[in-house]
């Protein structure tokens, strides 16, 4: 981390700001929903209709990034995270929610959204020599898992210790909503100081485009694409605003205590994040992913069997403390099996995938959390998409582990 260039410091300090805000907003974004008068079943497809609304922004702006300016992207992309808080913060009008939802920039799940991560990580590879990406990127993750986990408990005790003073649940939540609006505006200042440093590099003019912003690494794009869309359907599933809601349900926790669990489990993430590069750089990337991500599966599959939240929170907590270590090496590899003019865009598509994945279980996992029999359904569901995504993983990539091993 020492050889970092003042960029390299501005996007690890982005990413700690955004991933806060997401953190902060996802473990009472369903309870404010539900505070509005949702019930589960439009709460599941508004949470559908956030996710597809961030993957179809996110695909224009990510597939056009180095052509439009890859900062001038980024700030947008903060300004619709402060224009869908506006919305959620001002109204219960279910037309101007749907608006926010679909236009604006918001995270359910505490996880990324948005145009922001295909963005920084092509940056990222460009300023970074290849032979410390992976650990870049495992530092990348880590700062993002801490802040994340910062900020469920931040937002978990601001909502409790506001309720606990008098104030209303669902003004208690929605202050939550504004404070991650402020967090945007932020955002959007931290952007424009990044150099010129951070822009697309084009090598060759006369090398003929493809739909996408893709060109000799398509084929392996698109590949990993649809493997990564299935592994995001999965984690749809149980993204933290639902299991968040699972949780208080089940078990009768209150927002603070939502709020420890969340901060727990995210700091074992980014802890299991880190622990990627030493453990990638003995079996390799793609192993990586699969041996670290098949036990976490099974153990989410484990948690709505567990008697009582405290089982349940152990078994969270131990799935968590592995869940994330294929991260790193994913984003990795995708760096790596394409050409540097290509990063913006082989990262936004393959990150469109997840977005477009994720967007459609959460509809799903809704249906299933308003009827008692199947509460606990959307563990199952994920747990054993994820492994069939796993072994999918490994049948297609288990012996190209860089670009002179694939056919691009």
């Amino acid at each position: 981390m020492n050889h970092l260039s003042p960029d390299g410091y501005i996007l690890l300090g982005t990413r700690l700001v955004r991933m806060f805000a997401y953190g902060f907003l996802s473990v009472v974004f369903v309870l404010y929903l539900a505070q509005l008068g949702l019930g589960e079943r439009l709460i599941g497809l508004m949470l559908s209709l956030t996710l597809i609304g961030d993957a179809a922004v996110s695909l224009w702006m990510t597939t056009n990034a180095d052509s439009l300016g890859r900062r001038r992207v980024l700030v947008v992309g903060a300004g619709l995270m402060l224009f869908a808080a506006a919305l959620f913060a001002l109204t219960d009008k279910l037309i101007l929610l749907l608006i926010a939802a679909i236009i604006g920039v918001i995270s359910p799940s505490g996880y990324e959204v948005g145009p922001f991560l295909p963005v920084e990580q092509a940056a990222l590879s460009q300023i970074v020599h290849e032979d410390r990406r992976t650990q870049v990127f495992a530092w990348y993750n880590l700062a993002g898992s801490f802040a994340t986990a910062a900020g469920a408990l931040g937002g978990g005790i601001l909502s409790q210790t506001l309720q606990q003073i008098g104030v209303l649940p669902l003004n208690s939540y929605r202050t939550v909503v504004i404070v991650y609006g402020a967090i945007g505006l932020l955002l959007a200042v931290l952007f424009t100081r990044l150099s010129s440093s951070v822009e697309a590099t084009h090598s060759d003019p006369a090398i003929p485009r493809y739909r996408l912003g893709l060109h000799q690494s398509r084929g392996v794009v698109l590949k990993l694409s649809a493997l990564f869309g299935l592994d995001a359907f999965a984690g749809g599933f149980v993204v933290q605003s639902l299991v968040a809601y699972w949780f208080q349900v089940r078990f009768r926790v209150d927002p603070a205590t939502l709020g420890g669990i969340f901060f727990g489990a995210n700091i074992l993430a980014g802890i299991s994040a880190l622990a990627a590069a030493q453990v990638a750089a003995r079996i390799g990337l793609v192993k990586t992913m699969v041996f670290t991500h098949l036990p976490s599966n099974f153990l989410l599959i484990a948690v709505p069997l567990m008697p009582n939240l405290l089982l349940a929170t152990l078994v969270l907590f131990i799935r968590f403390s592995i869940s994330q270590m294929d991260v790193p090496p994913r984003q990795a590899y995708t760096m790596a099996v394409v050409a540097p003019e290509e990063r913006s865009a082989a990262a936004g598509v393959t990150g469109i995938a997840r977005s477009v994945g994720a967007a459609i279980s959460p509809g799903i996992a809704g249906a299933f959390l308003s009827n008692p029999l199947w509460f606990g359904a959307p563990f199952f569901v994920a747990g054993g998409l994820k492994v069939v995504y796993d072994l999918l993983l490994y049948r297609t990539f288990a012996r190209s582990e860089g670009p002179k091993t694939i056919d691009r």
